[in-house]
Order: structure tokens, then sequence, then C-alpha cells
């Protein structure tokens, strides 16, 4: 079973519910009043308090069990500034309720495996494990900014849905899990980013919880396209 978000914890430290679902620019959330915030100047970062929601788009590559497998998928993951440095170059970001629905397909011709054209749910795991996330300036004139984004998830892939009733109730889906967290990194000119793309740092495996030792997919390439969409 997919672990379920605590991003409720994320959003009471708030101090209230997170803004306008699909916000693209950073709002701070007063007790009165949610409203957008003035678009902060130039190499200035989100203050502590800020939140968002960034939509995201990736074409990505895996292997599965050894087969070379590519998925699309779209979605979105919400974002709370949670600290500052003194010097002000620094945010500290948590991370929730990330979310990407897709299509997968593995193999070729008659390597195609069955379930190819099936789906592929990535949602985040518990957001309180996860190590936080960084925003910080690398320059301040022209304007340059690095965030990156922690992330443990879940993916999920499940065949299409087929007219064979016995074979629908039989079939399982695939849940795997990160075995250390994702890395996305991004190099702006702007936050909130508008179609920026984001890269893995390094190889992500996925295994079966239940054998935990058995790495079962790799996810290779992971661009994502963040924010603007």
């Amino acid at each position: 079973m997919i672990t379920r978000l605590r991003t409720a914890s994320v959003r009471a430290a708030a101090g209230g519910a997170l803004g306008i679902a699909g916000l693209l620019a950073f709002t701070t959330a007063p007790a009165h009043a949610a409203g957008p915030a003035p678009r902060a100047a130039a190499s200035e970062l989100p203050p502590v308090g800020a939140e968002g929601t960034e939509p995201l788009a990736s074409d990505f590559d895996f292997t599965l069990n050894g087969q070379q497998c590519h998925a699309h998928a779209v979605g979105a993951v919400d974002e709370y500034v949670t600290a500052q440095d003194a010097a002000a170059t620094t945010d500290t970001v948590a991370e929730g309720g990330l979310k990407l629905r897709g299509t997968e397909s593995c193999g070729s011709g008659s390597r195609t495996r069955a379930a190819s054209g099936g789906s592929i749910t990535i949602e985040q795991n518990d957001v309180d494990v996860d190590p936080k996330s960084l925003l910080r300036i690398t320059q301040n004139f022209p304007p340059r900014y690095e965030q990156i984004m922690v992330l443990s998830f879940t993916m999920v892939i499940e065949d299409p849905e087929t007219s064979n009733d016995h074979a629908r109730a039989h079939h399982e889906p695939l849940i795997l899990t990160t075995k250390d967290p994702a890395k996305l990194i991004g190099t702006l000119t702007q936050f909130p980013p508008r179609g920026d793309l984001y890269q893995l740092q390094n190889p992500v495996d996925l295994i079966d919880l239940g054998n935990p030792d058995t790495v079962v997919a790799t996810i290779q390439t992971f661009p994502v396209k963040v924010g603007g969409l």
C-alpha cells in the first residue's frame, strides 16, 4: 500500500492551509487573509513561511528487472520554506504532496512486456523522514539560484485495463519504493521556476519492501520540468 503523506504537519506549521492550488508564485500565509505576495526582488529568497504548489512534468527512463522502460508523467509538489540562514543566501524547503501520474512502456516488439502502455504513479513517502531540500543564491547579478529537491517516493506500475475479468481480478500492481532519496537539481535565473528543467543527480534504485536487499528497478534519467506548465 502506498504510504500516505503527512502533509498536514507541513501545512499546520505554516499556520493555515496551503494557498490556491496550482499557485506558481510563492506566497506568505498570514493568519488573516491568503493572497499572492509580491514577487521577491532580484537575488532575494522567499521568506520563512512562504509556500506554494509547483506543477511538474517528466519523460524519464528506467530499468525494470533488467528491461529498459520509458514513462511520461505529470503532477505537482507542495513546497514550504521552513528556515533561512543568517546571511539570507540559503532557504531550507520542505517538499510535500509529490504526486505524478502517467503511462509507461517497456521493451519493444516481441520483447515488450504485457504491461506495456500501463499506468505509473509516483507518490511521496513520509515527508517527515526526508532531509530537507535547499534553495540558495549562487550569484547576485544577474541573479542565479540553485535548488536541490530531496524526495523519497513510491512508484506503482499497473497493467492496462483488460476486458478479461479473471485477468483483472488476479493482477497485482507492482509497488516499489526508493532505496535512498532522489536528488533533483535545478539551476535557475528566477524563483519560482517557470518551466525550468531539473536533473537527477545520481541514478535512483527502487526496491520491494518485502525484499529490501534486491534492487528491482533503477531510474536512470529523471528530467523534470518545474513550474510554468
